[in-house]
């Protein structure tokens, strides 16, 4: 994998921008100065992270809404993409949903949106985006997750989802190997939105499992990795070591993993089944932060 390098003239696609990682990554990308193509349901939303990114110093800003799974829009925006700017250094696919459930009472709409979302329409775009990237030797940076190599109750979609986009990933890269770098993001559990956009269906509330880390850190793993390509980085080193133990101690990683979800991850107060966004986006809650670690500034505030 070769060096690149990210600036004014480098044009960057974003799926999934209008909240969490993607959000953090197109800022990330605009304080280098790219050119950016911005990706999401929402278009108020992606509007704001329009100005947010010009604001950082980004050459051009495009917004595309749109759903990842509708394959016609995804053309119609690599189409366009290419007519203004000419083609795509960069593919950053970071759209996601989640939901959480015992797998036997998932609701079937629910699964396969998951499915249809982060592993089916997100192997359609790619497949889109390579004749793309392809003549500019580009970068395809795929969002995974600890869940392509690790697993937990609750979540059996979305673990399965993601570990599809690791198999993915290492296919590809020997297709593509010597015309398009392709790389996968590990992020462990980040401080994003995706937690109170998760649908839920287990009767109670939800929490993410600590240590949270900040989004900006995996945004900085992503331009990192699009200047200097590697196949894969975990963000989060402490769910993150998991992955190599879990090679040595695959029961003692999977019993703890599993109990630390159900005292941890899956609350006692109840709640109410809904599908969160699913299918319809909420503009108001689609921020980089989650808020997740606010006890931590509290504690930092205290001792300060």
């Amino acid at each position: 994998m070769r060096r690149h390098s990210i600036g004014r003239d480098s044009v960057v696609v974003v799926m999934g921008a209008s909240s969490g990682i993607g959000r953090a990554a197109a800022h990330a990308f605009a304080r280098r100065g790219a050119r950016l193509v911005l990706a999401a349901r929402s278009s108020s939303s992606l509007d704001d992270v329009a100005g947010e990114c010009r604001a950082r110093g980004a050459a051009r800003v495009t917004t595309a809404p749109l759903d990842i799974t509708d394959a016609d829009a995804v053309a119609d925006m690599i189409a366009a993409t290419e007519r203004a700017y000419g083609g795509i250094d960069v593919w950053v696919s970071a759209s996601s949903v989640y939901g959480f459930s015992r797998f036997e009472e998932s609701p079937a709409h629910m699964v396969r949106r998951i499915l249809d979302v982060n592993l089916i329409g997100t192997m359609e775009a790619a497949r889109l985006a390579i004749p793309v990237l392809r003549r500019r030797r580009g970068v395809m940076i795929l969002v995974g997750s600890v869940f392509s190599e690790l697993a937990a109750p609750y979540v059996v979609p979305y673990v399965t989802s993601k570990h599809g986009i690791a198999g993915f990933a290492k296919g590809l890269r020997l297709e593509l190997r010597g015309q398009v770098d392709v790389c996968t993001v590990m992020p462990a559990t980040i401080d994003t939105p995706i937690h109170q956009h998760a649908a839920n269906h287990t009767g109670r509330k939800i929490r993410p499992l600590p240590p949270v880390v900040a989004p900006e850190r995996v945004a900085r793993a992503i331009v990192r990795l699009s200047r200097r390509p590697r196949r894969n980085r975990v963000v989060g080193r402490a769910q993150g070591v998991m992955v190599p133990i879990r090679r040595v101690l695959p029961g003692v990683v999977d019993a703890f993993t599993a109990r630390y979800m159900e005292l941890v991850g899956i609350r006692r107060s109840p709640q109410p089944p809904h599908d969160g966004t699913l299918h319809v986006p909420d503009p108001p809650s689609n921020t980089v932060e989650g808020g997740w670690r606010v006890w931590r500034r509290l504690w930092r505030g205290r001792r300060s």
